[in-house]
C-alpha cells in the first residue's frame, strides 16, 4: 500500500474533528471555554473489541484456540515459526519447506489479523508474521459459516496484542543455538492519547533453511536469512471508531541445499561430470501487505471496512551448467502477484434472539510469471542431440478478480439451541472465463447441559485457483528439447473446486481442570485441487482431481490445574482423488493412467497425526515443559500405484526449563530448549509422490537459548 491513501485518510480524520475528545461528560460554562473530560483508552478500546468480536459468529465450526500464554509455554516460546505453533492444534499435519495440511486439504489456508482477510503469498503467509504479535489464534475448520469463504481448509484467526492493553514499554531479546542459529527481536508497544501502536520486527540466519535431502546432521549449501517485521497503528477518532493501519513485511533468503553423490545425464559443452554437492541454486522470497482499517459501530450495528494491498514474489536462480547436467534443463523462475483488496463486515442485532450478519469481499489481483530456461535440443524420443543449450525464454501475465457477498442469521432458540443460517455468492474471473456460485450453509449449537455442547454443520463451499501458484506456460516452446512434456492435452489452468462439506463434534467439560473434544467430517469435492512441486524451484503448483473425497476424526483433551497446563489430540484423516483433468503435461503417463479409473490417496495425505504438552511451573520465576509430535508418514509412490506407499512414522520429542532472574524492575527470562531430543532421523518425504520434487529429512537434535529483556 502507498503512504497516500493513508495520510489522506489520517488528514480526514483530524479535520473532521479537530480538537475532539474521548468524553464521557462535556459541559459548557458562560464564564469558561468548553471543557471535556478524556475517557479511559482502555474502556473505549474494550468497547471496540466487543464490536469487532460481534462480527464473527462461534457457529457450527470446529475451533482450537491458542493464547499467547500457550505459545510462550512451548520449547522455543514465541520464536518458535507460525506453522509449528499451528501443528499443536488437532488434525495439523506438517510437511517439507515449512508447509502445513489441516484436514487433508494440501494449502487452501485462510489468514485473518484482527479480522481483516489478508490474501497468501506465493511462499506462504504463515512464516511472514512473528508469533510475538499475536495475543491469540482461533485456528476455525470444518462447515465455516457464510462469512467465510475463497480459502476453506481452516481459517487462521489471529488477534494481535494491543499497546492499550500492554501499557508503555518493549521488548528485545535473542534466540540462538545448534545449526549457526542466530535470531534477534525487538518488540515496541505503548499509547498515547488517542494513538496506540505495537511493532515488531526480527531477523534470523542458520545453516538449515530447507530440509536436508540426504540422512545427515549438516545439510551442505542451506544457509538461509530472514528478515520479518509487523506495525499495528490505531487511532481512536471518537469512543465508537478507530483507524487502524496494519503493515506487514518479510524477506526471504534460501540456498537450496544440495544432494550428493548424484549421477550426471547430460553432456553439457563437452562436460559430462559435475558434483552435486557443489550446486549453486538459491531462492528469494518476498512478502508485504498493507491495509487500513475503519472498525466502530452505529447505533446497534458494528461494522468494519478495510482496503488494502499484498505484494508477493519469488525467484530462483539455478546454477546452470549444474542443472543442465543433471536436468537437461536450468530455468529461471520468477513469480510476482500483487492483489488489491476491499472488505466490509457488518453485524446487527434484530430482537432478542437473532443477529444478522452481512458483508462484502473484493478481492482483484495481477500476475507475473517467467520461466527463462536453457534446454538442449533433443530428438523425439527425448534423447539429447546437441551439447550446446538453447536459451527459451516464457512469460506470462493475467488479471484476476473475486467477488463475495454474503448474509447469515444467527437464530437462538430458547437457552439451549442457537442455529446460524446463511448463503454466500461468490464469483472469480481469469483467464476470460467467470465462474461462480451460491452456497448455502447450516450450523446447529445444541447446548445439551452446563458441561455439554453439541455441533453440527453442513457448508458448500467454492473456491478458486491460487492466482499466486498460477504460471500460464506454454508448453509447445519446449517441443524437441529435453525439456519436451510427454503428456498433452487437457486444461493448462486449474479450476475452482465445489465441494459439500458435513462436521459434527461435541466438548465435554469433564471438571473444571479436564474438557474433552471429538470432531468428525466428511467433504466430497468436484474438480478437487491439489499442488505439486514439479521442479527445482521450490513454488508449488496447482491441478484439479476429477473428484475428491476427504473424510476424518478428532480427539483432543485440554488440561489446567494450579502450575500443571497440557494437552493432548490425536487425528485421523483419509483424503483420496481420482482422474486429473488439469495440467497434465507436470505428470507421468503411468500415474495419469492409473488414477484416471482408480482413487488414489493425496500425496499429502497421513493417517494418524498427534501432537501434545505438559507445563510445569516449579514457581512464579521457573517452568519446564515437554511436547511432542507424531505421525504415521506421508504417502509415496510404489511400484505400480501413485501415492500408494506410506513413508515410515516419527516422534519427535521436545524439552524447555525457563527462569526469570530478577535483575531489574522486569526480570530477564531465560529459556533453554533442546528439539529431538531423542536425535531421531525421520523422513518427511522421500522423493516419490505425485508433485514431490525431492527427499527431505527433519532435523536432528538442536539446542537452543533464548534471552529476552522487557523494559
Amino acid at each position: 500500500m502507498t503512504p497516500r491513501p493513508l495520510s489522506t485518510a489520517i488528514a480526514l480524520v483530524l479535520l473532521v474533528a479537530p480538537g475532539f475528545a474521548l468524553a464521557a461528560d462535556a459541559t459548557s460554562a458562560d464564564t469558561g471555554p468548553e471543557r471535556t473530560t478524556d475517557l479511559d483508552a482502555v474502556t473505549v478500546t474494550a468497547k471496540l473489541e466487543a464490536a469487532r468480536n460481534a462480527l464473527s459468529p462461534d457457529i457450527g465450526s470446529s475451533q482450537y484456540s491458542i493464547t499467547a500464554e500457550d505459545i510462550e509455554r512451548l520449547p522455543l516460546g514465541a520464536s518458535t515459526p507460525l506453522n509449528q505453533v499451528l501443528l499443536q492444534a488437532p488434525g495439523v499435519v506438517q510437511d517439507s519447506y515449512g508447509g502445513i495440511h489441516v484436514r487433508g486439504d494440501h494449502a487452501n489456508l485462510q489468514y485473518r489479523i484482527n479480522g481483516v482477510l489478508i490474501p497468501e503469498s506465493i511462499s506462504g503467509f504463515g512464516q511472514s508474521l512473528d508469533p510475538r504479535t499475536i495475543k491469540s489464534i482461533k485456528l476455525l475448520d470444518g462447515a465455516l459459516p457464510a462469512q467465510f469463504g475463497d480459502r476453506t481448509a481452516a481459517v487462521v484467526d489471529i488477534t494481535t496484542k494491543s499497546g492499550v492493553e500492554l501499557g508503555n514499554g518493549g521488548s528485545v531479546g535473542i534466540t540462538g543455538g545448534s545449526y549457526g542459529t542466530l535470531n534477534p527481536n525487538a518488540s515496541w508497544w505503548g499509547s498515547s492519547g488517542r494513538w496506540s501502536w505495537f511493532v515488531t520486527g526480527d531477523y534470523e540466519q542458520n545453516k538449515l533453511g530447507l530440509e536436508n535431502p540426504v540422512n545427515s546432521r549438516d545439510p551442505e549449501h542451506d544457509k538461509t536469512h530472514q528478515g520479518k517485521g509487523f506495525a499495528d497503528l490505531s487511532y481512536l477518532i471518537d469512543e465508537n471508531t478507530r483507524l487502524s493501519l496494519l503493515v506487514g513485511y518479510a524477506n526471504n533468503r534460501f540456498q537450496i541445499p544440495n544432494n550428493p553423490g548424484q549421477t550426471p545425464a547430460y553432456d553439457y559443452l563437452g562436460s559430462t561430470d559435475f558434483d552435486s554437492s557443489k550446486l549453486d541454486e538459491n531462492q528469494r522470497e518476498n512478502t508485504r501487505f498493507g491495509t487500513l482499517v475503519l472498525q466502530g459501530s452505529l447505533g446497534a450495528t458494528s461494522y468494519q471496512l478495510s482496503a488494502g494491498q499484498r505484494y508477493s514474489s519469488v525467484a530462483f536462480s539455478p546454477d546452470v551448467a549444474g542443472d543442465l547436467i543433471f536436468n537437461g534443463v536450468a530455468s529461471q523462475v520468477d513469480r510476482s502477484n500483487r492483489a488489491n483488496t476491499v472488505q466490509a463486515d457488518f453485524s446487527t442485532p434484530l430482537g432478542d434472539a437473532h443477529t444478522l450478519r452481512y458483508g462484502v469481499y473484493g478481492n482483484f489481483e495481477h500476475a507475473v510469471a517467467s520461466n527463462n530456461s536453457y534446454v538442449f535440443p533433443a530428438d523425439a524420443d527425448g534423447n539429447q542431440t546437441s551439447n550446446a543449450p538453447v536459451f527459451i525464454p516464457d512469460a506470462s501475465r493475467f488479471h484476476a478478480s473475486t467477488y463475495a457477498v454474503y448474509l447469515q442469521d444467527e437464530w437462538k432458540i430458547g437457552d439451549d439451541w442457537t442455529v446460524n443460517y446463511g448463503v454466500r455468492g461468490d464469483r472469480y474471473k481469469a483467464f476470460g472465463t467467470t465462474e461462480g456460485q451460491l452456497s448455502p450453509r447450516l450450523g446447529v449449537v445444541w447446548q445439551a447441559s452446563a458441561d455439554t455442547t453439541v455441533h453440527a454443520g453442513y457448508a458448500r463451499y467454492f473456491t478458486p485457483p491460487a492466482s499466486e501458484l498460477i504460471s500460464t506456460s506454454d508448453i509447445a516452446l519446449y517441443d524437441g528439447t529435453t525439456n519436451q512434456q510427454s503428456t498433452a492435452g487437457g486444461a493448462t489452468t486449474p479450476l475452482s473446486e465445489r465441494s459439500d462439506y458435513y462436521d459434527m463434534g461435541i466438548s465435554q467439560v469433564v471438571n473444571e481442570h479436564l474438557t474433552l473434544g471429538l470432531d468428525t467430517y466428511y467433504r466430497k469435492a468436484d474438480r478437487l485441487q491439489d499442488e505439486g512441486q514439479f521442479g527445482a524451484a521450490y513454488v508449488y503448483s496447482t491441478f484439479n482431481y476429477r473428484y475428491g473425497r476427504i473424510r476424518g476424526a478428532e480427539f483432543s483433551a485440554d488440561y489446567s490445574n494450579g502450575p500443571v497446563t497440557a494437552y493432548f489430540n490425536v487425528a485421523y484423516s483419509k483424503a483420496m482423488g481420482k482422474r486429473v483433468m488439469t495440467s497434465l503435461y507436470n505428470f507421468d503417463p503411468d500415474a495419469l493412467a492409473y488414477a484416471y479409473d482408480n482413487w488414489i490417496h493425496l500425496d499429502h495425505d497421513q493417517k494418524f497425526t498427534s501432537s501434545g504438552g505438559i507445563s510445569y511451573a516449579i514457581d512464579d520465576a521457573s517452568r519446564i515443559g515437554a511436547n511432542y509430535l507424531f505421525g504415521s508418514g506421508l504417502r509415496t509412490d510404489t511400484d505400480t500405484v501413485p501415492n500408494g506407499g506410506e513413508l515410515p512414522s516419527y516422534f519427535q520429542l521436545n524439552l524447555s526449563a525457563g527462569h526469570d532472574f530478577a535483575l531489574s524492575a522486569h526480570p530477564l527470562h531465560a529459556q533453554v530448549a533442546v528439539l529431538n531430543v531423542l536425535d531421531r532421523a525421520y523422513q518427511l518425504r522421500d522423493g516419490g509422490g505425485i508433485g514431490v520434487f525431492a527427499p527431505q529429512w527433519a532435523p536432528r537434535r538442536g539446542v537452543y537459548l533464548s534471552l529476552q529483556q522487557d523494559f
